[in-house]
């Protein structure tokens, strides 16, 4: 069983999440997001469950290493985390949300006793084509998971059957109830005009789906078309 930990997500645009634990209880975040914790608050780092669990965790992308907050005291103390980059928290409640699947980098921090697990694409096209869609994180057990997403978080819970199609970039967390697969966008004038990925991530209901307006990926490479422009303005 997971701790039973509270919390309080600060800010609207640049958010953080602050995690008050009862002593005992712990929370468990990925390596370098902590912003600050209180006296009694005492910070381990770890593989979280062994070599194996360490290197489960680089092939998503993630530090092999976790850091574990443990409240020491006899009263209750405080320990916040950031994202990384610009955007919002989501926090997700497994015991009633079920697992969930996760792109590999959106993860910030769970209770302690919620499992990090890798999962695959059950399609070997996604694999290929997919993108970011590749490799995903599977968040289970029964308490709080949070993720992290760039710009605004959008909200979609589908009815049994109803399908959604999205970028793959903006896709951040999703139950596992949720059938997920790459599908070709076809037709060739969206492939030379289209300005989209030629790939989308086709989801079908039943299940809660979060989308995130800003991918930092297309942030990143809005960022270095801006900088080519600039090196070339000045070389002119």
């Amino acid at each position: 069983m997971a701790h039973e930990i509270d919390y309080k997500i600060h800010g609207n645009d640049l958010q953080m999440v602050e995690v008050g634990l009862d002593p005992e209880e712990a929370v468990q975040a990925e390596v370098g997001t902590m912003l600050f914790m209180e006296e009694n608050i005492e910070m381990q780092t770890s593989t979280g469950g062994g070599i194996f669990s360490g290197l489960k965790r680089m092939v998503t992308g993630d530090n092999f290493f976790i850091s574990s907050f443990l409240n020491k005291g006899e009263k209750k103390s405080n320990v916040a985390f950031g994202a990384p980059y610009p955007g919002a928290v989501i926090p997700l409640d497994l015991a009633q949300m079920g697992p969930v699947l996760c792109q590999k980098d959106a993860f910030l921090c769970a209770a302690q006793g919620i499992e990090i697990d890798v999962a695959f694409t059950k399609k070997l096209g996604a694999g290929f084509f997919g993108g970011e869609g590749f490799i995903l994180q599977k968040l289970h057990g029964e308490g709080l998971a949070f993720v992290h997403a760039g710009g605004t978080v959008i909200k979609k819970d589908l009815a049994d059957g109803q399908v959604l199609r999205v970028d793959t970039g903006t896709l951040v967390a999703f139950s596992q109830t949720v059938d997920y697969d790459i599908k070709f966008m076809g037709g060739f004038k969206n492939v030379l005009f289209g300005g989209e990925g030629l790939f989308l991530a086709r989801m079908k209901g039943p299940g809660t789906v979060y989308l995130q307006s800003l991918p930092f990926s297309r942030l990143v490479d809005r960022i270095e078309a801006a900088a080519s422009l600039i090196r070339v303005n000045d070389e002119g």
